[in-house]
């Protein structure tokens, strides 16, 4: 297996008055390295577009990630959906990102707007080749990916912001690839990429979308460990043990919690050298220990970083927040959703003693229920988690 891995991130916006977006975005897993992702737009917009929509994405990546053939997706979904009194189509656009082994891409359009590529910080003009199936023609490409590759798929939303307000005509699709092309050499993320992407078209139509938007972002890029402490073990006759195996595993070491910050201190014979300074009133200060890339408090901190997580899976309005200020919470979310594609947590199981007034809102399974939130969400982007207890 490469050592390649997918950052895929997507936001929507919906056409202003309606409560449902007439995009919808699905991406299936088939394992470890390769996932089919499908962007569709629904005609018109509203609950019928959204229908329309949800069961075209849903219908071609479930197939397609079961094996089955492009030609019999499509006219599985052109039998399926209802035909569209008003134009008397039946189904709506899409674009499909098949993933295999992340080594290679097979991109299939119908009527979206082109998906941008973006290799070694230039737009790449991949080969497309037609193919006609059930009197629609689709767009196939097969591309050998690399590290860096971007790709940008979007709903005609995109193009269309601005018309009659920033541009005659929208937002040029060369423009929006030059954008895009510009963003990305920053090095953000994939969901990163998408939010800005759709709040610039926000932006074009007067915060007043006149259609449905859409992006989906998916950037290639070498897997990257990352290993995270959190309290220390039952039995304090572990603590070694947990120690040798939390600083043997390659990658960054994260450490949250006073008492556990101790232990690794001696265990590393460091000095542990805690900050008196408050970068912020909700998150307690970090702290230092030679050999540890970052060291932390425990249960507010982690809390924080769980609605930063939230957030982030969502409308990542809090992205401004997390990714510039510089205390505990923001820098855990920086290393987790932007470094990291392995996680591995090391827990501890040990009551806290300072967590058993009852005045505080903090026990030792809400301390459990932290790690369980926080690796789901981390799964949710697309990380690999893998927790041990001890």
């Amino acid at each position: 297996m490469n050592n390649l891995c997918a950052d895929i991130g997507w936001k929507s916006i919906n056409h202003e008055g309606e409560q449902l977006c007439g995009d919808h975005i699905d991406i299936v897993e088939q394992d470890d390295a390769s996932s089919v992702i499908v962007l569709a737009d629904g005609l018109g917009s509203g609950v019928k577009a959204s229908i329309l929509s949800t069961l075209t994405s849903k219908i071609i990546s479930t197939m397609l990630a079961e094996g089955i053939k492009l030609e019999e997706c499509v006219a599985t979904i052109a039998e399926t959906l209802p035909i569209c009194s008003v134009r008397g189509v039946a189904y709506s656009t899409f674009t499909i990102i098949h993933l295999i082994n992340n080594e290679t891409a097979e991109i299939i359009q119908y009527d979206n707007p082109a998906v941008i590529f973006i290799r070694d910080g230039e737009i790449y003009d991949y080969p497309k080749t037609e193919h006609n199936i059930c009197e629609k023609t689709v767009l196939k490409t097969v591309i050998k990916l690399q590290e860096g590759d971007i790709m940008v798929a979007m709903s005609d939303g995109c193009p269309h912001a601005g018309i009659g307000l920033a541009y005659n005509f929208g937002w040029k699709w060369e423009d929006i690839a030059e954008f895009m092309r510009c963003m990305s050499i920053a090095g953000y993320t994939a969901k990163t990429l998408a939010t800005m992407l759709i709040d610039e078209c926000n932006k074009e139509y007067g915060y007043r979308p006149g259609d449905d938007a859409s992006a989906c972002v998916v950037k290639i890029r070498k897997r990257e460990p990352m290993n995270i402490l959190f309290g220390p073990p039952k039995n304090r006759d572990d603590c070694d043990r947990m120690m040798s195996l939390f600083f043997s595993k390659e990658g960054k070491h994260i450490i949250c919690g006073g008492t556990t910050s101790l232990i690794a201190a001696k265990y590393l014979g460091k000095p542990l050298r805690a900050s008196l300074t408050f970068e912020r009133s909700d998150v307690p200060p970090t702290a230092e220990i030679e050999g540890v890339d970052l060291v932390t408090e425990g249960v507010i901190t982690v809390n924080k970083v769980i609605e930063y997580a939230k957030d982030a899976l969502g409308e990542n309005k809090l992205y401004e927040e997390w990714n510039f200020k510089r205390d505990g919470a923001s820098l855990i979310s920086r290393l987790l959703f932007e470094e990291a594609t392995d996680i591995n947590f090391y827990v501890g199981r040990a009551v806290n003693p300072a967590h058993q007034n009852p005045d505080l809102p903090i026990n030792f399974n809400i301390k459990m229920n932290l790690v369980e939130e926080l690796s789901g969400c981390l799964k949710q982007m697309g990380k690999r988690i893998k927790v041990s207890y001890f």
